[in-house]
């Protein structure tokens, strides 16, 4: 990418923040993000369709950081993860607490989702073996949207909570849950409500 375009894209990126910081995403209106941005209206039509298309595609770029920061952390283990995740989208707060409030739903998260479980699954289901892929997927599913409800709280609420409980938190909730398939002794049939 040419390095006017890129800048050009910061600056339009980090205008669109600030107003965002300040208002309501369908109270932001292209021509006073132009006016902030320093550029014409032509030039933000070159690359966005409108306001929503321009946070989808910052969701978008959002989502790629997480799944290239991944790749960093494979040869750790799942609290190792969960904490250098947490970490980072603390270090990213004011940004973070943007995009998910902005957001009407995570569905841009769905490809970091199915990268992950992809890269990890071998690693999360270590000695469940009485589980066919579909179901492995679809506890994982569970699991992982259970995480990124408790993140998505700890957002919302100023990161009320420190790294390591939260980490320990989500780490204990998502293996425990898998004890139910570890072992032998466990009996399905033994219902919780009659």
């Amino acid at each position: 990418m040419d390095r006017r375009v890129k800048y050009t894209k910061k600056i339009i990126k980090e205008s669109f923040i600030e107003l965002l910081q300040e208002r309501d995403i369908d109270k932001i209106t292209v021509s006073e993000l132009c006016d902030k941005s320093d550029i014409n209206r032509a030039t933000f039509y070159r690359y966005y369709i409108d306001i929503y298309d321009l946070l989808e595609k910052i969701e978008l770029e959002f989502a790629l950081e997480l799944k290239n920061k991944l790749t960093d952390y494979n040869k750790s283990s799942f609290k190792d993860i969960v904490i250098e995740y947490l970490r980072y989208l603390k270090e990213n707060k004011d940004f973070v607490k943007i995009i998910f409030s902005n957001s009407k739903n995570l569905y841009f998260l769905y490809d970091f989702f199915e990268y992950f479980f992809e890269n990890f699954k071998n690693k999360w289901f270590i000695n469940v073996n009485n589980l066919d892929e579909e179901n492995k997927k679809i506890l994982f599913i569970y699991m992982f949207n259970g995480s990124l409800g408790v993140i998505k709280y700890w957002i919302q609420n100023d990161f009320y909570d420190d790294i390591d409980s939260l980490s320990k938190t989500i780490v204990d909730t998502c293996h425990y849950g898998l004890e139910a398939y570890r072992g032998n002794n466990y009996e399905r049939d033994n219902k919780i409500n009659d």
